[in-house]
């Protein structure tokens, strides 16, 4: 069945009104028709079984069949910061942290970042990031749609990261892996934490020095050097592995 999202607002009584992009899809792209049943998300912890009972000139109007209470969310608030990657890797990075839970996702320019955009392209690249996390989230049944925010400096970044209640930062020099998992066990119990990840080349060390000052921990990810597509699914899948399995 498919899924869409749909703001409270579009809610009256037991009818949801679908309208922009997702009326497109629905009526031209899928052929939807009368009678075809749907599933609408209230992007925040309601999801309802609809039935399609009109299309106007530009909206889709369904009609509340069931309402559930959704459990895909975790517990904790995510969020990566994320160093901007070469060519098109920040799409598969922002479609699988999306998959992974991830509750918003921070482009940050470093030091070794190589890539540098331009207003305009920032812009551009922004608005096919969300769409590509907002494809994300209906693929994977996620109760909201994870935001991809504006590229941010690093220092801006971690003023940023320092409201939040636990900041990682996996790095390769960091301390052995007993470390990292008393770490990665004291996150599951936290309300919001911050993953910050190194571009190509990862972060210098002044970086990481900054990151410690602000109260950021490195971690290791083990013997190996991963790739910083890599980088962020691997601490990710760990954090949710961790966090559901502590929900249980």
């Amino acid at each position: 069945m498919y899924r869409f999202f749909v703001d409270k607002e579009k809610t009256t009584g037991d009818t949801i009104v679908i309208d922009g992009g997702d009326y497109n899809h629905i009526k031209n792209v899928l052929r939807m028709k009368i009678g075809d049943d749907i599933l609408i998300s209230d992007k925040e912890e309601r999801e309802y079984q609809c039935t399609i009972t009109e299309f106007t000139k530009d909206t889709v109007v369904t009609k509340i069949v069931d309402v559930f209470a959704t459990e895909s969310e975790l517990n904790t608030k995510i969020y990566l910061f994320q160093g901007l990657p070469k060519a098109d890797k920040m799409e598969l990075i922002i479609q699988k942290a999306v998959e992974l839970g991830v509750y918003e996702i921070i482009p940050v320019n470093t030091k070794r970042t190589v890539v540098k955009l331009d207003a305009k392209k920032e812009e551009k690249k922004i608005e096919r990031w969300n769409a590509i996390a907002n494809s994300a989230a209906k693929q994977s049944k996620r109760q909201i749609i994870p935001k991809v925010s504006k590229v941010l400096a690093f220092e801006k970044a971690l003023e940023l990261a320092s409201e939040l209640e636990m900041v990682m930062v996996p790095y390769e020099n960091a301390k052995g892996m007993s470390h990292a998992k008393a770490t990665v066990k004291e996150a599951a119990g936290k309300k919001s934490i911050g993953i910050f990840i190194g571009p190509e080349g990862g972060f210098e060390e002044n970086e990481i020095r900054k990151a410690m000052e602000t109260g950021a921990i490195p971690i290791s990810l083990g013997k190996r050097i991963l790739r910083t597509e890599t980088a962020g699914m691997a601490i990710l899948s760990i954090l949710m592995f961790e966090m559901e399995a502590e929900g249980e």
